[in-house]
């Protein structure tokens, strides 16, 4: 009966009743599913017979999605301890009892009658299985004969090693913990779409298990940094993700909406304004691994949703932060690496203490990108020469901006081994002190490695008028209609006019950061779920 309802259900919505070929009172509880995924044209003779599979075994009461399981090894530990028994050491094992227990996923399967091999994948590796008939209770044989590819499973028995030299478990016991319906991707090591690995992560860790190791370095890179800023006397702090002003860079915010106080909110952009709060409050070294969030473009560089350390070290100066980058990126490639000259993109990149170059903003633009005065000081000129690079110059931009923009075409793409260029125009650096012998430039630093910016750094203004009438510019930019103008914003004016302390403050990009020590070339590779438009929209 249940049967015959779903089949009516089916037939309302104008598709045929989905036929699974077998007769089970366990079939209707997964025609929804069906009918799902026969909805995205995802179902196919080879779903249905899994499906059809996991009815049988629920018919002869067994379970097929099993509630725990007690494992007493794991596939590497196994390697490492018995990987170079000799064949009387293991048999000498066994003899004494010595069984262990495994679990994890089938990923290949080559059977031979009453005997079969497979390999199971855990969370550190694999290790190859043997399954004999006259090994296994009738119960358990039934169970394993409905077997996939794909499928998780519970092994426990001995060692022993194969003719070809092989350590492989035999099986006395098998449980299956859970049957997989889908079918993993055909040649299951060969997942090449570069999208969907990145839309079905979790299909790209299963079957392109090296990519795992990017994501356990990424972790390792954040508890060493982590380590590296408590060694250096910051504590660790918290501040909001969800902000009534959006502060700490120029770049567009998302906006959302907060119903019970019925008020615009957005998600950071930075955590800058509210970690110089607390330098007003009395806290000298501070820092946050945070996620900030900019409604901006994608590339592979760029993810809407990231990750980077900020940091704010009060009485220090812009030029200690350089010092200071130097030893956290050495630190971090001895530690993860292994030494600090790496290789990124085929290129070795000099990460060692003291290799790291300094160059002022507008001599880079001279000695690297090959421009002389004349073209980036002259308005009308540098604003033409933008234009016919097919980049964007609006009429009325600041000067600084449109150096900027030069800087980015044509000095930032041959910076390789790590440069830290200094002084920016004040003009497009709205939260950073003025130099005392130049106020027209900032006493600030970006550090670029493999043309790529990795951190933002600068001496911290902690003038409040001054601080203040970069605001009322970057306002009168936002009402211009410059989307990634800065907000005034007066609780911090007031927090400086209380007074703050002579700081600077660091802004480094973890994401990037794991790119670089994982010789990863896309930002996607790193970041497990990336920002992805929605299947099936326009």
């Amino acid at each position: 009966m249940e049967e015959n309802k779903s089949g009516a259900a089916a037939g309302k919505t104008g598709r045929s009743p989905i036929k699974l070929g077998v007769k089970s009172p366990h079939a209707a509880a997964f025609m929804p599913m069906l009918q799902g995924l026969e909805r995205q044209n995802e179902l196919n003779e080879v779903i249905k017979g899994r499906v059809a599979k996991i009815c049988g075994l629920l018919d002869q009461g067994f379970g097929v999605y099993a509630n725990g399981f007690v494992k007493n090894a794991s596939s590497l530990e196994l390697e490492r301890a018995y990987g170079r028994k000799t064949d009387e050491e293991l048999a000498r094992l066994e003899e004494e009892g010595r069984f262990f227990s495994l679990a994890g996923r089938v990923l290949t399967l080559r059977s031979f009658g009453k005997v079969a091999f497979f390999d199971l994948h855990d969370a550190n590796g694999r290790l190859q299985c043997y399954l004999a008939r006259e090994e296994l209770n009738e119960e358990q044989y039934k169970v394993f004969r409905q077997m996939d590819v794909g499928d998780i499973v519970g092994v426990r028995g001995p060692l022993f090693r194969t003719k070809t030299g092989e350590i492989t478990l035999k099986c006395r016991e098998f449980t299956l913990l859970t049957k997989s319906v889908r079918p993993l991707p055909e040649k299951y090591h060969g997942l090449k779409d570069q999208e969907q690995r990145y839309r079905r992560r979790y299909v790209d860790l299963i079957v392109n298990p090296e990519k795992k190791s990017i994501f356990e370095k990424r972790i390792q890179i954040i508890r060493e940094f982590r380590k590296i800023m408590e060694e250096e006397g910051f504590l660790e702090v918290e501040t909001p993700i969800l902000q009534p002003i959006p502060g700490g860079a120029t770049a567009k915010p998302f906006e959302t909406h907060h119903n019970a106080l019925d008020m615009t909110m957005y998600l950071r952009i930075a955590p800058e304004l509210y970690l110089k709060r607390l330098l007003v409050g009395g806290f000298e070294k501070v820092f946050e691994i945070n996620r900030s969030f900019r409604n901006e473009g994608i590339s592979t560089r760029h993810n809407p949703e990231f990750t980077m350390c900020e940091f704010y070290w009060a009485y220090a100066t812009f030029e200690d932060l350089m010092d200071f980058t130097e030893k956290i990126f050495s630190t971090l490639a001895e530690r993860i690496c292994g030494h600090t000259v790496i290789t990124y993109a085929g290129q070795k990149i000099d990460l060692s203490l003291g290799a790291w170059k300094r160059l002022d903003f507008y001599d880079a633009l001279q000695s690297i990108g090959g421009h002389s005065p004349d073209l980036y000081n002259n308005y009308e000129v540098l604003s033409q020469y933008i234009r016919s690079r097919g980049e964007k110059a609006v009429n009325g931009e600041k000067i600084g901006k449109l150096q900027a923009k030069l800087f980015d075409l044509d000095v930032e793409p041959k910076l390789i081994q790590p440069h830290f260029i200094c002084h920016y125009p004040t003009d497009i650096s709205p939260l950073s002190r003025r130099n005392n012998a130049r106020p027209e430039l900032a006493d600030r630093f970006e550090l670029f490695i493999y043309g790529r910016e990795m951190a933002n750094a600068f001496s911290e203004l902690n003038d409040p008028a001054d601080q203040r009438a970069r605001f009322e510019e970057q306002a009168a930019e936002k009402d211009a209609g410059d989307e990634e103008a800065h907000f005034m914003d007066e609780d911090y004016l007031r927090a400086l006019e209380y007074g703050m302390p002579p700081a600077a403050g660091e802004g480094i990009g973890i994401d990037r950061l794991v790119m670089l020590l994982t010789d990863s070339p896309s930002i996607r590779e790193v970041i497990l779920f990336p920002t992805l438009k929605t299947e099936g929209l326009p």
